[in-house]
């Protein structure tokens, strides 16, 4: 079993920055990739960013630049680093990994960007 639990929502003014936190329970976090999905109204789910067991990253087109991935394994912690936010990145994000063939997910944490 993997709990997921988000934070770091709220809201922004376009421009600003926000540090969104996904910490994991269960053993052996290090072993499995990480990710970050994004879900606006009416619109679905899609990926922000993912950071594999080994430190590699990637990116949706819409965030490259913007956006960081990372994790501390020590922690059992991923984070993703969101600057110069737009209206556009207004949504619910939430945290995945997937492990046994299963997804997990956790319940999400609303960003606003608005002014």
């Amino acid at each position: 079993q993997v709990q997921l639990v988000e934070s770091g929502g709220g809201l922004v003014q376009p421009g600003g920055s926000l540090r969104l936190s996904c910490a994991a329970s269960g053993t052996f976090f290090s072993l499995y990739g990480m990710g970050w999905y994004r879900q606006a109204p009416g619109k679905q789910r899609d990926l922000v960013a993912a950071v594999t067991s080994g430190g590699l990253t990637n990116y949706a087109d819409s965030v490259k630049g913007r956006f960081t991935i990372s994790r501390d394994n020590t922690k059992n912690t991923v984070y993703l680093q969101m600057s110069s936010l737009k209206p556009e990145d207004t949504a619910v994000y939430y945290c995945n990994t997937k492990k046994g063939g299963m997804d997990y997910w956790g319940k999400g944490t609303l960003v606003t960007v608005s002014s």
